[in-house]
């Protein structure tokens, strides 16, 4: 098994739902987030702001720093993985700084609460 995580455009939200259970993957758990890539960041201002130089305080401004995101986190069977990593490619990629992220980690063991199935029958199976 294996824990898809997306970090997305908030404006893309919908079409990457829609592309997903046109795939056949239907369960994942969305959030929202907060954050941003290197391509943006001043990252010698930021350390000078952290330091508390009043000058690199003032070039950073008062703008919003963090950008709103959604962030999707799926767990599947290994045999699927590939096939959601790329219909989230294919439905987020603009050729834009900000397009997004994906992770692809491990996960150990599935348990459904309410019939407490364990492994992957408690995942999507298609």
């Amino acid at each position: 098994m294996k824990e898809v995580m997306a970090v997305i455009r908030i404006n893309m939200m919908n079409k990457t739902k829609a592309a997903l259970s046109d795939a056949g993957i239907s369960s994942f758990t969305a959030r929202e987030a907060l954050g941003r890539g290197r391509g943006l960041v001043d990252f010698k201002a930021l350390k000078g702001a952290e330091l508390g130089y009043e000058e690199a305080i003032q070039q950073l401004g008062g703008g919003q720093r963090l950008v709103p995101k959604r962030a999707l986190f799926i767990v599947l069977p290994n045999k699927l993985v590939k096939r959601t990593v790329d219909v989230i490619i294919k439905t987020n990629r603009t050729g834009k700084s900000g397009d997004g992220k994906i992770f692809v980690m491990p996960v150990l063991d599935s348990i459904r609460i309410r019939t407490e199935e364990e492994g992957e029958s408690t995942l999507d199976e298609e």
